[in-house]
């Protein structure tokens, strides 16, 4: 496991002179090459068009985080058998959605884009660097920093600005600063970060690798032959929560609950949970417990069903659940809770859960059929074993994520202080 969770960003931070960041001698000739120049200083605007509309390898750019740009571009279905109207886009290419209300998605399409060119929708800008403005992988990394977008910002008109970069304009695009340091400096600047990249994507391709050999094990561990088959409900006590109705909307016991949009696979999402009204009795049957794993009932995806996550108390009791989702929670002497949710990813990963489903638009597991569900259980020990050796690869993928996370994080702030100077490149060259 690599130690690029310990890059001293801070301390990176703190070595350079408030006044500046770089030597006393050099301070004022530096100073004079860095520049902050327009975009159309550097850029040149592309609007090849797909021709005959035959290429159907549309592109597109997630903006999840906002004004935060993806590294990469993934491929959908079009819409529309007409696409001569799109943009052909090569790699490397810089891309913005003109469209988007109160968030923007900006990207640079990926260098390992195929042989068969990537088309935008019309409501896509693309551009490119200009020959000789600057280096293009540095302009790749400047067009995507905060620094660009804060700029960007700065040039919107008044309503754009208050919808939070709506159909931001051509003109309002090209006044945008973007910081443009001498040629040598630009390519120090991508090779610090080229560095701190390959070391993400091998994070990530570790993880990757660990999590694939992870299913295999837990296919082979959880689903043996050598232990005996019973019926679900008799290794697991499996419950669907409680229907929500208006009834419930008030009451002098409003408890929290989950529900199937609170559950992802093996992650929970608990900024938005709901409350309704559940009895003391109600508690009792429909609370959770640390250990207990929670089950996507149904969904219109079919990736959704059956999607599993353990609860670890996670938020204070009391804490509910509704009918969207089942609790299967382990019982004493016969299973135990880290089996359980070892056998409820399998049932999940290997498509069990979704072939038991009913339904034809939205598939539904029911209780009905999970509790007939068969289950290879063997006795307690060796379900305690098992459950040690995946759960020991599944924490070596997860921390090797959060590593790569936290690397994505320092990449975030060492970007920004190289362009702003908060942060002395040759101290990060020796860091990183």
């Amino acid at each position: 496991m690599s130690n690029w969770q310990q890059l001293p960003l801070g301390d990176l931070q703190t070595r350079v002179r408030p006044e500046a960041a770089v030597p006393p001698q050099t301070a004022r000739a530096s100073t004079s090459e860095w520049r902050q120049v327009s975009l159309s200083e550097v850029v040149t605007r592309v609007t090849k068009k797909n021709g005959d509309g035959t290429n159907q390898n549309v592109l597109t750019v997630s903006a999840e985080h906002g004004l935060i740009a993806q590294d990469s571009f993934f491929t959908k279905k079009v819409a529309s058998n007409d696409t001569s109207g799109y943009y052909i886009v090569s790699p490397g290419q810089f891309v913005y959605n003109k469209s988007r209300s109160k968030s923007a998605a900006y990207g640079t399409v990926a260098r390992n884009l195929s042989d068969v060119p990537g088309i935008v929708s019309p409501l896509y800008f693309v551009f490119e660097a200009k020959s000789g403005a600057a280096l293009p992988e540095y302009l790749e990394l400047a067009l995507n920093s905060d620094q660009f977008f804060g700029s960007l910002a700065g040039m919107l008109r008044e309503g754009a600005r208050a919808h939070g970069a709506l159909n931001v304009r051509l003109g309002e695009f090209y006044a945008a600063t973007v910081t443009l340091p001498p040629a040598s400096m630009q390519e120090r600047i991508v090779e610090v970060i080229g560095a701190v990249d390959d070391q993400i994507t091998a994070l990530d391709t570790e993880a990757e690798a660990v999590q694939v050999a992870l299913r295999r094990l837990r296919a082979e561990l959880v689903n043996g032959t050598g232990a005996p088959a019973v019926r679900a409900d008799k290794a697991f006590e499996i419950t669907m929560g409680r229907q929500r109705a208006p009834k419930y909307a008030s009451g002098p016991y409003m408890t929290p609950y989950l529900r199937s949009a609170n559950v992802g696979y093996e992650t929970l999402d608990l900024a938005d949970v709901l409350e309704m009204n559940f009895e003391p009795k109600e508690r009792e049957v429909f609370g959770l417990v640390p250990g207990d794993v929670l089950v996507s009932e149904g969904s219109a995806s079919h990736s959704a069903v059956g999607m599993p996550v353990m609860w670890r108390g996670e938020l204070p009791e009391p804490i509910c659940f509704q009918k969207t989702l089942m609790r299967y929670r382990a019982i004493e002497g016969v299973s135990v809770p880290a089996f359980v949710n070892h056998w409820c990813l399998w049932a999940y990963e290997s498509g069990t859960f979704l072939d038991i489903a009913g339904g034809t638009n939205i598939k539904h597991i029911t209780a009905m059929r999970a509790v007939r569900m068969p289950v290879r259980l063997p006795v307690v020990t060796d379900q305690e074993r098992i459950a040690s050796e995946l759960d020991s690869m599944s924490n070596l993928v997860t921390a090797t994520r959060a590593e790569a996370d936290r690397l994505r994080c320092a990449r975030a702030g060492l970007l920004s202080g190289l362009l702003d100077r908060t942060i002395d490149i040759k101290s990060a060259e020796l860091e990183v």
